[in-house]
């Protein structure tokens, strides 16, 4: 049980540090999110630390207590794994609306977070628009900054051209930002449920064979 708190709280730290300037542009994220993961995760240490001292006493009563909520962390879990690969696309296609949002009202006084975000998302995964560099072409801001790019979608900060390409297209990000996050969050997130998932199997399996045998000596 430690082994599952202990990678959910990473899971938790890991989303706010590491996900924090993909996810904040998706419709459907939720800011509380990684500090819930963190305190559940934190909870579920403190708890199993206690079952080890039940285990260790012998007390029957705790133990069964203990076996209980195990069997609750074992459901929850099970059900975000589910829920994570059901609603895959939706948190895909939340995150491309909240892309183009960010694009539409970039430098908007009143959508000052998300211009910060896109700026971090493209100098962080070297990308620049949604799809390719020519989605800045189609915004508002392009209308104010014709034929150019923010500096974000810059290679050299410090000696870039940001105009619209031809002749300095290297100068620039020239792939998408999309494309690159889905590839991201699908490499590490896919991992993650998996690996939670197979932890909450074993650890089900490890304690069912533990009462078994505690009650075979009883």
């Amino acid at each position: 049980l430690q082994i599952t708190g202990i990678t959910i709280l990473a899971i938790g730290i890991w989303t706010k540090v590491q996900l924090y300037l993909y996810m904040e542009l998706s419709t459907l994220y939720y800011k509380e999110a990684p500090y819930v993961l963190i305190g559940v995760g934190a909870v579920i240490v403190l708890v199993g630390s206690i079952g080890c001292c039940c285990t260790v006493k012998g007390n029957s009563c705790l133990l069964y207590i203990y076996a209980g909520f195990l069997v609750v962390v074992f459901v929850v879990e099970l059900s975000t794994g589910i829920a994570g690969f059901i609603f895959k696309n939706k948190l895909e296609k939340g995150f491309q609306i909240g892309l183009r949002t960010a694009l539409d009202h970039y430098e908007d006084k009143n959508y000052a977070p998300s211009s910060n975000a896109i700026d971090g998302l493209q100098k962080t995964l070297d990308c620049c628009g949604i799809n390719s560099y020519e989605d800045w072409l189609k915004t508002k801001w392009s209308h104010a900054n014709p034929d150019t790019v923010p500096k974000s979608c810059c290679r050299n900060h410090d000696k870039c051209d940001n105009r619209i390409p031809h002749d300095n297209s290297s100068d620039i990000f020239q792939q998408g930002c999309y494309r690159k996050v889905v590839d991201f969050m699908n490499g590490n997130l896919g991992l993650i449920g998996g690996v939670i998932l197979g932890i909450s199997f074993f650890q089900v399996n490890f304690k069912i064979n533990f009462f078994q045998n505690n009650e075979v000596n009883s």
